[in-house]
């Protein structure tokens, strides 16, 4: 099950049902929906965000830390920004895999920085070795973000979703030297 994690700007929780119309504008936003593909289609109503936030908050519920799901949300004003999640990849569920979406109005402002560490330090916490990011070759806007933050590209594979995906990994030693400050320890806000 998804802690509750924070960063200097973001409050990381899990999803609740009311989020719903928030997460609609992320999940069902064309500009997000596009990056979405293989893992999931764009959302396209409110009521299909709904099924999908129950069925989410169920799986959660079920999940064995650190794997989980969380709304991004702003701490300052508790506009929810996007989502995150870390998750094992299939085929096999062995490796896990960071992944996080945001509104186009939060794009380019540092927080995927934020959701990386936090939920990578909350992994590592947990004894995990290694966390993975699976981007799509022609996303490079991801890919820049997850070099940004100390993961190294390890190849390009059809693996995980049967498409060609770039795989960036991510270790403990990674994490401490890649000069991003350190988020706020969980539960701390």
């Amino acid at each position: 099950m998804a802690a509750h994690l924070a960063t200097d700007r973001l409050r990381l929780r899990p999803w609740h049902l009311d989020d719903a119309p928030a997460a609609f504008s992320v999940y069902g936003h064309p500009e997000v929906a596009r990056w979405l593909n293989p893992v999931m289609e764009q959302v396209p109503d409110l009521n299909a965000m709904r099924l999908l936030l129950r069925q989410w908050i169920i799986e959660d519920s079920r999940a064995l830390p650190p794997a989980g799901r969380w709304t991004l949300e702003l701490r300052e004003t508790g506009q929810v920004i996007g989502g995150a999640a870390l998750l094992p990849l299939p085929p096999i569920n062995e490796d896990l895999e960071i992944s996080w979406q945001l509104h186009p109005d939060a794009w380019g402002l540092g927080y995927s920085a934020e959701v990386i560490r936090s939920v990578a330090s909350w992994a590592f916490q947990h004894n995990i070795d290694e966390i993975f990011a699976v981007v799509r070759p022609e996303n490079a806007r991801a890919a820049a973000a997850v070099r940004r933050n100390g993961m190294e590209w390890v190849g390009e594979t059809e693996k995980y979703f049967g498409k060609t995906m770039q795989v960036f990994r991510l270790r403990p030693a990674d994490l401490e030297h890649s000069g991003i400050e350190q988020p706020l320890p969980p539960g701390l806000e």
